[in-house]
């Protein structure tokens, strides 16, 4: 493991003897004996709390990046019993983070399930909070069976929107989108909320081409939910379904916006409908254009943009937008 820290100090002290000492001092003989630091879990942890006190960004990053790698060979029982024992939600974090580490590299695959344990049970909501935060970006999501669920329905708003946070950036940056269980376990977190705005959050950033047939189910049962707010992002999702699942999900759209009352839930249908269809969606379109009225410049826009032809979905947004913008 990296020992930049023992090491520069080692070399600093050998240059200041070497820079005070007369010139016979550096024969062979006279120069002082390196010793070899061993790596062990308390020194780390003694390196890490005071360096998180740190005002460098560069130092911290590095003591966490330094505990990471070191993880893999640190002795397993001391290093479980230090995240155990340790009450300060920063340094639970990285210690989480290493145990992680090791399950991630297989040098421990169930170390990430002590984790896990820690992110349910732990009596408090700011160690459990940082817990989750630790396994963001990682393998985690499919290691942990229901955890995500579990934490959806946590007392603490900060651990539940830790846990989206997580489901988001792991679908997003670890699965790129291209992982239909990673999906679905979004989609079954965010239905199994009783927090409106953590379900929200989670569907509106979600994409869903890999969408499973029963999380599919899922979600176009929350086109019926109470809250306008999660309407709304379910219908987004619903624009980005697989192929095999456009066709209920459309019908589903069209079907809700004749009875919808809120705007922005209609404006989302409106997205979601030209989404699944593209050009094919402009008839419906236009059949739904005299249901509101106040809907029809949107509307407008939307038709627009599906008549110019781009068929790649970020282009046909951005030209949407342009034409709005330049009416």
């Amino acid at each position: 493991m990296p020992r930049f820290p023992q090491g520069l100090r080692a070399l600093g002290g050998l240059a200041l003897m070497l820079a005070s000492s007369p010139a016979w001092s550096t024969s062979p003989a006279a120069k002082p004996a390196l010793k070899g630091e061993s790596c062990s879990v308390e020194g780390l942890m003694d390196q890490l709390r005071q360096g998180l006190g740190s005002s460098s960004k560069a130092y911290r990053d590095y003591l966490n990046a330094v505990l990471r790698e070191a993880a893999v060979s640190l002795p397993s029982g001391e290093l479980r019993a230090a995240f155990d024992r340790e009450t300060d939600p920063a340094m639970v974090e990285q210690l989480a983070a290493a145990l992680v580490s090791r399950s991630e590299r297989e040098a421990e695959k169930d170390a990430i399930q002590a984790v896990a344990r820690r992110a349910l049970e732990d009596r408090d909501p700011s160690v459990r909070a940082a817990t989750v935060r630790a396994m963001r970006r990682t393998g985690a999501l499919e290691k942990t069976g229901d955890m995500y669920e579990r934490l959806m329905r946590d007392g603490s708003p900060e651990v539940r929107m830790e846990a989206a946070t997580n489901l988001i950036e792991d679908n997003q940056y670890v699965y790129s989108g291209y992982h239909g269980p990673a999906t679905d376990t979004a989609v079954n977190a965010a239905t199994a909320s009783t927090d409106p705005k953590v379900t929200a959050k989670i569907l509106e950033s979600l994409d869903t081409r890999k969408l499973g047939p029963e999380a599919g189910q899922k979600l176009l049962g929350m086109l019926g939910h109470e809250s306008a707010d999660v309407r709304r992002s379910a219908a987004l999702a619903l624009g980005g379904v697989p192929a095999a699942q456009m066709g209920p999900a459309r019908e589903a759209l069209v079907g809700m916006y004749r009875g919808e009352r809120d705007a922005g839930v209609r404006k989302a249908l409106v997205q979601g409908i030209a989404e699944l269809g593209f050009a094919d969606a402009v008839p419906e379109l236009r059949k739904l254009r005299s249901v509101d009225p106040g809907m029809a410049p949107e509307i407008d826009a939307w038709i627009r943009a599906l008549e110019s032809g781009v068929q790649e979905w970020g282009l046909l947004l951005r030209e949407k937008q342009r034409l709005q913008q330049v009416r």
